[in-house]
């Protein structure tokens, strides 16, 4: 008889602690058992953005009630699991590493197996969990921290076409609300206000787009954003709600067309490797913009490519992804020991150069 896996996932890279049960065995898609996910947006409210030292310390104290909740609602005890993966990065360290010390625990305490997954492979091979998506398909990996295109050949084999220089669309949209005043976190926030604006009325520049290839930069455009921001303010004494629908749709309608040029020149590429059943998938936070989501869709449906996006509860930071990516590697016949390590930088892509430069612990991307 086949034996059937159970495994724990457990996620706290940023600001989401995050448990999930799934089982899984070879002639059935995985089945999601339970997936919590506890968020921390009141505590940091208040600042604007993500206090890494709060995020830590909220982990550290959830991330126990998270595995519990994730248990009672699987109908599961802990002598059913048979492994548990962790982000092990890459993420803000503090976080990171509350989960690898709790996912220590419990594969010491319960000896299963202890599998630490890269984040960004978790969001890569949603689709795999989701829709058994066959290798190879090209991935737009687009949230707070990454923006990437990667071709996902493997469970642990990805080729990276490009990606942002520096600011993620996600933490562009963080940003933005700031900047004009509304609550974070950003990304529902400017698209909700988007919707009763004009796009037209502010033209915002398109980085990068004069250039060949698929890497992209946002942190200009937050600027542009800023400087036209204090123009109207300047000009009119203040900041109507008006202006800031229209500079929130101007805002939004300028990362759509760099995202949707670039998505082009990727899928270019991706198509010239002739995949039997040519993907694009689009995974990570910022993936839940239907702006976004409508452009990628239609470009899809233009060339004849199949276009998938996640369930909205499993484009943001979420442990079913974790242990998914986890059965993945354990299916190879990998695992880690008590000397795994938290990892604050961690790229998928080890041959390509690093987009943001690299420093004593590695490349950031």
């Amino acid at each position: 008889m086949e034996k059937t896996l159970t495994i724990l996932g457990l996620e706290s890279s940023c600001d989401d602690t995050a448990a999930a049960i799934l089982r899984f065995n070879s002639r059935e898609a995985p089945e999601i058992l339970a997936s919590v996910v506890h968020g921390q947006t009141d505590l940091h409210a208040a600042f604007g953005g993500v206090v890494p030292e709060i995020a830590a310390r909220a982990h550290a104290e959830k991330l126990d009630i998270c595995v519990e909740e994730a248990l009672q609602t699987s109908g599961c005890d802990l002598r059913d699991l048979d492994a548990v993966a962790v982000t092990a990065g890459p993420g803000l360290i503090g976080g990171v590493l509350s989960g690898v010390m709790c996912a220590k625990g419990l594969s010491a305490g319960l000896g299963i197996p202890l599998i630490g997954v890269n984040h960004l492979a978790g969001h890569a091979l949603t689709p795999r969990l989701t829709d058994s998506t066959p290798f190879p398909y090209l991935m737009l990996l687009v949230s707070g921290g990454h923006c990437q295109f990667l071709i996902a050949r493997g469970g642990q084999e990805f080729s990276r076409l490009g990606g942002t220089i520096d600011d993620a669309p996600g933490e562009a949209f963080d940003k933005t609300a700031r900047l004009l005043g509304l609550p974070q976190p950003g990304g529902p926030s400017v698209q909700a206000t988007a919707r009763d604006g004009d796009s037209k009325r502010f033209r915002f520049p398109r980085p990068l787009l004069d250039r060949p290839g698929c890497d992209m930069s946002f942190s200009g455009l937050k600027t542009a954003l800023l400087r036209t921001r204090d123009a109207v303010i300047s000009e009119s004494g203040g900041l109507r709600e008006q202006d800031r629908a229209d500079l929130c749709a101007g805002f939004q309608e300028a990362v759509v067309e760099v995202l949707a040029e670039k998505t082009r020149r990727a899928l270019e590429i991706y198509l010239q490797e002739s995949p039997s059943e040519p993907v694009l998938a689009v995974a990570g936070g910022v993936a839940a913009n239907s702006a976004i989501r409508a452009e990628l869709e239609s470009i899809c449906a233009i060339q004849g490519i199949t276009f998938l996006a996640p369930p909205l509860a499993l484009c943001t930071d979420n442990a079913a992804m974790i242990a998914y990516a986890g059965y993945e590697r354990l299916k190879m016949g990998q695992k880690d020991d008590m000397t795994l390590v938290a990892r604050p930088r961690w790229p998928l892509d080890r041959t390509a150069p690093a987009l943001l430069g690299s420093g004593k612990k590695g490349a950031k991307a």
